[in-house]
């Protein structure tokens, strides 16, 4: 499977996961909805930042040439579409379904609107934890930057 594949599968279950968690407590504890908002939130971006940092110590390991390395941005980019649109749309058939909470949206806000915002909740945590792995690979290395001469010239030249 192609590694984009993987993320959004993961994440978007994870998405899913997550609100039909919040919408099972929301009806236990209809008081208590804004802690458990932002807890659900937290947790989703840590585990996005994670996978971002493991992807991007592993790219740096990879390729330790700044210049060189795999292009991340579209990885998580397609993961992110992916799994955005896919969450909308599994929540918006869960919803159907007796005892299902998931705020009663229409498939149209599903696969815009709530996408869009999942979409931008992947993406960019995903980057922001690439740029760390990078960062933290780059320092484990030494200087963080590769030299410029791979073979300097002799003295005498």
């Amino acid at each position: 499977m192609n590694a984009w594949l993987v993320r959004a599968v993961l994440l978007g279950a994870l998405v899913v996961a997550l609100r039909t968690v919040l919408g099972f407590a929301m009806v236990q504890w209809p008081t208590q909805g804004s802690w458990m908002r932002m807890l659900c939130l937290l947790a989703l971006l840590i585990v996005i930042v994670g996978w971002g940092v493991l992807d991007g110590r592993r790219d740096r390991v990879a390729h330790p040439d700044p210049e060189r390395g795999s292009d991340l941005t579209i990885l998580w980019l397609k993961a992110a579409v992916a799994g955005g649109l896919g969450s909308g749309a599994v929540s918006w058939a869960l919803d159907f379904l007796p005892r299902f909470d998931l705020g009663d949206n229409g498939l149209l806000f599903e696969l815009t609107a709530g996408a869009s915002f999942i979409v931008l909740l992947i993406f960019i945590p995903g980057l922001i934890g690439v740029g760390i792995g990078r960062m933290l690979a780059g320092r484990r290395r030494g200087n963080g930057t590769p030299s410029l001469t791979k073979n300097p010239a002799p003295a005498g030249a």
